[in-house]
Order: structure tokens, then sequence, then C-alpha cells
């Protein structure tokens, strides 16, 4: 008896919730809905049907882990589950670019190798722990919310980093207490030179490296893996996803694709050639080419490139006058020999002038029926803050040849009235000669795109001093690492596209094989795309990911 009144008072309970939730007033509406219908898969239409009355889906758990990039170095992934329907499912993971100068010094590995090392561990211990249990039932596309969460976080980390080197600081400063000197301190004299003051600070002294907070790699990984979550968990691609976010859930009509720099060949600074004011030549395709055409007369210039280089090791170009003043010599000389492929995805070569470089570019076009500034065009990467000389302050742009920051932008604008084919110069000088920039920015700005990568400040800085070098250039590189938030870069192009500034994202030089940064690229509207050239995996990846958006754009019909 007691059993029964037992059963009867559940079922009354049972009764009562699923009329609470109109679950048979739903039943029948989806069975008056399918019936006509005749579906197939009656249960599968139903699970359909109901689908949309669960509850949006929740991160469950985070987990994260110590990877390898590319080059074999440490990095973060992060992986995410989410409850969806009362189940916990894996829905993604990414795995964030570790951002490295490749090769360092002999000095400098050990050094750097352990830092980055505990950068990982400690990174894999936030997401682990700290972050799993802060965002732990938040809906995986409240991208704002949680990048709002990561910031708070990271500040404060950020702070705490902060009161224990203070702590260490006052520490070091009892344990030395210098007796007191009742002698006045002695000055300093100037150095002299021909009986007058020499100012030692002719040129602006190297701003101090942004400061990078051990375990940053956690917020940039997470933020990136909660928007790849949302796009899974959306049924969207995350470039459109990305799209979406920027425009405030408004799908542009048309998408364009941002235009590849690929890079083709790498002139390390290290080598024994006498250049050093190039790191990089980089094509890029002319628009009215598909991105498919494109790479593949990118891929057909670099087979002729690497057959020059390899029969005859000597350049077949035409003899080129000397002018006085010009930063690079002329005539026919010895390549140096083709040494590897760079940690870029690119040939690796060095040469002992500008001139020698260029030309055998343009003999490589021209023998495959192309022409340079029609066909094909190029970017130059010159790295300028590798270049200083800071007890000449000079540029060393030939081994012994060196010259000053306004020598420099006389010799860029006669380099442009020359070569009018290159149409991009990245990193040209130091973001600390801003009065350079503005005067290169006023005779080259009309002819090439002058693009700050390394010369540009922090991504931080960029959105809250929205002054710093954009206001001098064409436009900047930006780059997915450390505590950037998706957020961050929603921001940072809309501030650059007011300004009417270009967006280029670039690869850092330890890639993986993760794509996002593809549809980070096509979903913010970036004008280029730097990734490097077409001969690692990690790199062909991301290319391979463009071209596969090109075809669902104009599949769709919405690829400008």
């Amino acid at each position: 008896m007691e059993a029964g009144e037992r059963l009867g008072r559940l079922r009354r309970q049972a009764a009562e919730y699923y009329q609470g939730h109109r679950v048979p007033e739903r039943m029948e509406e989806a069975l008056n809905t399918l019936f006509p219908l005749c579906p197939g898969d009656l249960y599968g239409e139903l699970a359909n049907y109901f689908s949309k009355f669960s509850k949006a889906p929740v991160i469950c758990k985070l987990v994260g882990r110590k990877v390898f990039d590319g080059v074999g170095e440490p990095t973060l992934e992060v992986e995410i589950f989410c409850t969806v329907k009362n189940y916990e499912k894996r829905i993604c993971s990414i795995v964030i670019a570790s951002h490295s100068q490749i090769p360092g010094t002999i000095e400098t590995i050990e050094a750097d190798e352990k830092e980055r090392n505990d950068s990982v561990h400690t990174a894999v211990e936030w997401v682990n722990e700290s972050l799993n249990t802060m965002l732990r039932g938040l809906e995986s596309t409240d991208q704002s919310q949680a990048d709002k969460m990561l910031g708070e976080y990271f500040a404060n980390k950020v702070e705490e980093k902060k009161e224990i080197q203070k702590r260490e600081e006052e520490e070091a400063a009892a344990r030395v207490s210098p007796a007191p000197s009742s002698c006045p301190p002695t000055p300093i004299p100037k150095h002299k030179k021909g009986g007058k003051s020499v100012d030692q600070n002719a040129i602006p002294p190297a701003e101090p490296p942004e400061p990078v907070l051990c375990g940053s790699l956690a917020i940039g990984g997470t933020s990136l893996a909660i928007a790849k979550a949302g796009a899974t968990i959306s049924c969207v691609s995350l470039y459109l996803y990305i799209a979406l976010l920027k425009h405030n859930q408004e799908l542009p009509k048309e998408m364009t694709l941002p235009l590849p720099m690929v890079t083709l060949l790498h002139c390390e600074k290290n080598l024994p050639a006498k250049l050093k004011l190039v790191k990089e030549v980089m094509l890029i395709p002319p628009v009215e080419l598909s991105l498919k055409q494109g790479i593949e007369r990118i891929q057909d210039i670099q087979k002729e490139i690497t057959r020059l280089l390899e029969s005859s090791g000597k350049m077949p170009c035409p003899q080129a006058d000397s002018k006085k003043g010009k930063a690079q010599s002329s005539g026919k000389k010895a390549l140096q020999p083709l040494k590897r492929i760079s940690h870029l995805g690119c040939l690796t070569t060095g040469y002992d002038n500008l001139e020698q470089l260029l030309h055998l570019m343009q003999t490589a076009c021209k023998n495959i029926g192309l022409e340079l500034g029609t066909d094909m065009y190029l970017a130059i990467n010159c790295a300028a803050h590798e270049l200083m000389d800071y007890d000449k302050g000079k540029y060393e742009i030939l081994t012994g040849t060196f010259k000053s920051p306004n020598e420099m932008v006389a010799m860029y604008t006669e380099m442009i009235n020359d070569f009018p084919f290159i149409i991009a110069l990245i990193d040209p000088l130091r973001k600390e000669d801003r009065e350079q920039w503005s005067s290169i920015c006023c005779a080259l700005g009309s002819k090439c795109y002058l693009i700050a990568e390394d010369a540009a400040t922090h991504i931080s800085k960029l959105k809250t001093d929205q002054n710093i070098n954009t206001a001098m250039c064409s436009g900047v590189v930006l780059k997915y690492i450390n505590q950037t938030k998706v957020s961050d870069l929603i921001e940072l192009t809309g501030i650059l596209d007011g300004q009417r500034h270009i967006t280029i994202l670039g690869s850092p030089d330890g890639e993986s094989l993760d794509e996002s940064l593809v549809d980070l690229a096509v979903g913010l509207g970036a004008s280029f795309l730097k990734l490097g050239g077409l001969c690692r995996g990690e790199r062909v990846a991301k290319y391979n990911r463009l071209l596969a958006i090109e075809e669902e754009l104009a599949a769709n019909g919405t690829l400008r």
C-alpha cells in the first residue's frame, strides 16, 4: 500500500514537472509538425526538434598541456570540454604559437630555454587550476565575459608579480645598506674629442623590451580556445564566428581574403655574406588573381629561384650602374651557396648587396614569363632593430657600411624609386627613430606600404595609447601571442580601421599546426597575412586553410 502511494506521488510529481516544462505540449507540436513529412529517422528528427529547447552548452573543464611547436620548442595546448545536453563533451583544442627569436646565440640559448619551459609550465598550471575553476559554468559563446574574466585574472597576476619584486628589492636593499658618506659624488665628465663635448645620445636609446609575464600563454590560449568552442557550438566556421563578434552579430554580406605575404628567401644576418639590410624577401600576388592562382605563381617563382641558385652559383643579372652614396654596390657577384630550409619555411641564403638579390628576383620572374611590378610584387622585411650599432649610432646595412637614421631614409627613397615593384617595407627603421618614421612616410607613403612589426609597440599599449607609432606608418603586424585575447584583436583592428591603417596578421617564429590564425585574419578583415614560406608543414597547413576558406566563400557567393 505504501509502495503504491509512493509510486502515485512520484507520477504526480513527474506530471507536474513535465507540464511545468511544457513537455506534453511540445511533444504534440513536434509530432504534428513531423507527421506530414514522414521522416526516415523519426527519433533523429525528434532529437533535432527538442535540441533547440535544451540549455546552452557551458564550459565544464579546461585542460592545459605542454606540447611542441614546429621547431621542437615547448608551447601550450588548451582543450575545452562543455556540458552539452547533460553530457560532458570534448569540443575543441588549440595550440598557441610561442614567440621567440630563432636561432638564439650560444650565450642566451640556455637562459631562453629555461624561461620558455618555466612559462609553459606556469601556463599549464594556470589553465588546469585557476582558469578551469574560474570559467566553469560559463557559456562557451560568451566571448566578451570570458575575455573580461581572463583580463582581470591577468591584471591580478601582474600586480602580484610587482608586489613580489618590490619585496625582493626592499630585502636586497636592507641586506646591503651602504655607510653614509659626507663626500659629494664625483661628477662624471663628458667624453671630449678635439676639445669639444661629444653627445653620447646622438640617437634615441633602445626602449626596453616589453616584459612578458611567466605563464601569459594561458590567457591567449584560453581566449582563442573559447572562441573556437563558441564557433563549434554555433555550427559555424571560426572566421565567420570572429566576423560576427566584430560586427555585433551582423555577418557582412561580402568578405575579402587577406593577401598573402609569402616569404621566398630568408637572409640570415649572421651569415658571411655582406648584405645585412634584408631579413626576408616576400612575394605578394596581384589582387586580380585568386588565392589559388597566386600561390601557384609563387610556387613557379620559387622553383626557378631554386634552380638558379643550385645550377651555377652565380647570378645571371645585367650590369647595373653604380651611384655614389648608394647603399648597394653593383655588378655581377657570386651568390652564397644555398644553405637550407629556414624555420620560416623558405630558402635560406645570403647576398653581398641588395641589387644582386633584386636582379636575381627579376631574372627568375623573366625566365618564366613574369614581370615584377605587374605579375608579382615584393615586400622586404628589413628588421632594422637588428642592424643598429649603438657604439657608432648607425645602422650597419652592409658589412662595414654604416648609415645614420636620416641617411637610411634617403637610401630607402632611392631604393623604391629604382625598384618600384617593392610595394612594402617592414621595419625599415627602429621604433625609437620616430622623426625618421615621419620623414620616410612623407617621402614614400604614396609609393609603398611602410609597416611596423617589431617597430610597433605591444598590443596592450596600442589599445591604450593609439598614437604610438601607428600615426607614422601604413599599418602594423599583429601577432596572437602571450596574453593577447580575441577581444583585444577585435578592438584593435577596429581602431586601426578607423585610422585608415592596414592590419597584417603575422605568424611568430615558433609556429604550430594550429590554423586558427588564418580564421582570425579573415574574420577580422585583415589586409595581409604574413605566414612565412611554403616549405614547412606548420606553415603550409595555414595556406591550405586559406585556400579552403576561399573555396567556401566562393561557393556561398560571399567572396569579394
